[in-house]
């Protein structure tokens, strides 16, 4: 029945927020994804302007997954057998989750870098750059770290599979490396997205698991940190 108080026409919209959040995974990312920005914002003091702002387009994405989750149940009450039109409704409804998303990060993006971009590339400066043998070096420590590795586990093959994952191992170093070559936040960062694309491949792949990936990002940075310290102690 249509509740006829208010307070039980919040309590449906709660008890709708709530399914959500129980039911669908990304409803979760994104609650947890407000949280960490919240408190990023909290940290940087952004202005008022800046917070309603990312207040704004944080709610339209939470606002667009609950339509997507609606549309769902819909199509799954009037279609429970697959049909294409069911198929593209919720293909639709899952595209606007998308856009909001995209949106957001934009916005994240144009809003936060000015906070953000300072601090990191003052953190990039901290070892400075790095020379072209000390570069050379930590790729091959990591290969050859990772070729240990995988011959220890005896899992898998030199190239394929195996603890831990070569291509997650290398591109982490080479993310690494191009991050404090050039002390550019915005070329790091799409660095960093590159190697996790290339890391990301290996499960797509069923070649690597997430245990695997995480265990050969976590190798490249950290060897190819380490070198990157000693050659600058060095010189």
């Amino acid at each position: 029945m249509k509740p006829t108080r208010f307070i039980d026409s919040v309590n449906c919209a709660i008890e709708g927020i709530i399914y959500t959040a129980r039911t669908q995974k990304h409803m979760r990312n994104h609650f947890l994804s407000a949280l960490l920005l919240l408190l990023t914002v909290l940290f940087l003091r952004v202005s008022a302007l800046e917070f309603t702002l990312l207040t704004i387009s944080v709610c339209f994405v939470l606002f667009a997954e609950l339509m997507n989750t609606a549309i769902e149940v819909v199509v799954d009450l009037v279609s429970p057998e697959f049909h294409p039109l069911a198929k593209t409704a919720k293909d639709v409804a899952a595209g606007s989750v998308l856009m909001a998303a995209i949106g957001a990060g934009v916005m994240g993006y144009l809003i936060l870098s000015k906070y953000i971009f300072p601090i990191y590339k003052e953190a990039l400066g901290m070892i400075g750059t790095p020379t072209e043998m000390g570069i050379l070096v930590s790729l091959l420590i990591v290969v050859i770290v990772v070729v240990i590795l995988k011959s220890l586990s005896s899992k898998g093959t030199p190239l394929e599979g195996g603890l831990p994952s070569g291509h997650a191992a290398v591109a982490f170093s080479i993310a690494t490396v191009v991050s404090f070559t050039t002390q550019d936040p915005l070329i790091s960062i799409l660095t960093i997205t590159l190697a996790v694309m290339v890391s990301h491949s290996r499960l797509l792949l069923h070649i690597h698991t997430m245990r695997e990936v995480l265990l050969g990002a976590i190798t490249g940075t950290a060897i190819t940190l380490v070198v990157l310290l000693l050659f600058k102690t060095m010189n």
